[in-house]
């Protein structure tokens, strides 16, 4: 593996800001490594290596006349294929949306455009964003890096991928139910959903109004605040984006210090039928924070069976609004699977949405007083089970696969609903060689704390510096 490609994205930043490699050479290193992954993964559907290598001359002909444009100034990156990029096709890995130009730029790309970053291209996702496997009738199935044989996680699947394999030093992707911390915790990357309204959703193919968030993935917690730092803050364009002020999470992580902490672990449903190898990874992670002096507490949380719940209706509900005319008129173009699903937001009646609205904020409420009354952080899995391969997740051959499928949103979704922050942090490897992650819970807008504890957990361990070997 080419030495750059081992650079984590602020190290890259830092190595072509001073010039000890150019935005060329970052660039074609990344190049050089989708060549070798890309048949093997699938993480792209969409690819201008040309387009990226032009943009990475731009780059450093800018630094040469001493015009360096921003925190991520000739970093190469690639994005889950839903966001709008004016000029560029858009396909949300689908039928319905293959031939959609953009007319502009999603705010958040925009953001990172003006930061300096290259752009290599769109990445694999589940089809419209619908399905936490990642799975894809359409463009191919995305397949983890760490043995293709099993998922990455969705919906965004590519940028899972693309990140662990060191195809890319970070992607966006998006979360409604769980799909950035999902794939995050499969492909043993860093990625974050923040508060709901952090980041704007402008130029973002909606799934759900009211559920979906856009955020970073990447290989450490470092790159992720950064990464988030950027992207994150009111959007006159969004009228959703909280108008609330965004520190300098990287700028944080210098202070970052465990000790006196309260670390809630919660009793019940998180850890329910959890596999026991992944169990050991994930309380080995508290066993880190305990060394460095945080205080771990048992914590009660209100019932998630009910969240997780509510959570569907809203998101069938609004991804049924979304789809409607194109269910009428194009309803071939969707494969089964995701049609199946969507259509089922049709017959959820008004007033069974409107009272899942409703209930929300006292939903959030229960829930903050309940568990951060205990404790300042909460900590979970970021997947109960072990990662599963494809055919166990295919419900025409695994005869487990609906059981399976419903495990995978297991610690993520009720987060939506909440519209409470969650970081996803690597923390080791299950029995099946597969990552584990460690899920961080914390109050609305207390991304700056669960950077400062997923930065401390990786001072002291190695598992975000290990890569997957290229599958012969």
């Amino acid at each position: 593996m080419s030495g750059i490609v081992q650079m984590s994205l602020t190290e890259v930043a830092d190595a072509i800001r001073s010039k000890k490699i150019s935005a060329v050479e970052a660039t074609q290193a990344c190049i050089d490594q989708i060549d070798k992954w890309q048949p093997k993964v699938n993480a792209f559907v969409t690819y201008d290596p040309d387009g990226a290598l032009s943009q990475a001359k731009q780059a450093d002909a800018d630094l040469a006349k001493g015009n360096a444009r921003g925190p991520l100034h000739g970093v190469p990156l690639a994005h889950k294929d839903l966001f709008y990029r004016k000029g560029t096709r858009i396909t949300c890995a689908s039928k319905i949306l293959g031939n959609l130009t953009a007319d502009y730029d999603a705010t958040v790309l925009r953001r990172l455009a003006d930061a300096g970053a290259v752009h290599l291209g769109g990445l694999n996702m589940s089809e419209l964003a619908m399905g936490a496997a990642g799975r894809n009738e359409h463009f191919g199935h995305c397949r983890n890096p760490w043995n293709p044989d099993h998922i990455t996680g969705g919906s965004s699947s590519g940028s899972g991928a693309s990140v662990a394999a060191h195809m890319v030093f970070g992607a966006l992707g998006t979360d409604t139910g769980g799909s950035i911390r999902i794939p995050s915790a499969m492909c043993g990357v860093v990625g974050i959903k923040g508060t709901f309204g952090r980041v704007s959703r402008r130029g973002v193919m909606p799934l759900s109004y009211s559920l979906d968030n856009a955020g970073p993935m990447t290989r450490t917690v470092k790159d992720c605040a950064r990464m988030f730092g950027i992207v994150a803050g009111v959007d006159p364009d969004d009228p959703s984006t909280a108008n609330e002020p965004v520190p300098d999470y990287e700028a944080g992580l210098a202070k970052a210090n465990v000790k006196g902490l309260r670390i809630g672990v919660p009793t019940s449903y998180f850890y329910d039928d959890a596999a026991p190898s992944v169990r050991q990874a994930v309380e080995a992670a508290l066993e880190v924070y305990r060394a460095q002096g945080a205080i771990i507490v048992d914590v009660d949380i209100p019932d998630q069976e009910i969240l997780r719940d509510l959570c569907n209706v809203v998101l069938k509900v609004e991804a049924a609004n979304i789809h409607a005319d194109w269910l009428r008129t194009r309803t071939n173009e969707y494969s089964t699977e995701v049609r199946s699903r969507i259509e089922g937001g049709l017959y959820i009646p008004g007033v069974r949405y409107l009272q899942a609205q409703r209930l929300r904020g006292e939903h959030v409420k229960a829930f903050c007083d309940q568990v951060f009354d205990k404790c300042d952080v909460l900590h979970t899995p970021g997947l109960p089970i072990e990662v599963p391969t494809l055919a166990d997740t295919d419900a025409a051959v695994g005869k487990n696969a609906l059981a399976i499928n419903e495990k995978l949103a297991w610690c993520t979704r009720g987060l939506n609903y909440l519209g409470l922050p969650g970081l996803s942090v690597p923390c080791g490897f299950s029995a099946n060689g597969l990552p584990v992650s460690q899920q961080l819970i914390g109050p609305p807008f207390s991304e700056d704390l669960l950077f400062e504890v997923g930065h401390a957990y990786q001072r002291e361990t190695d598992w975000h510096t290990m890569a997957p070997g290229l599958p012969g």
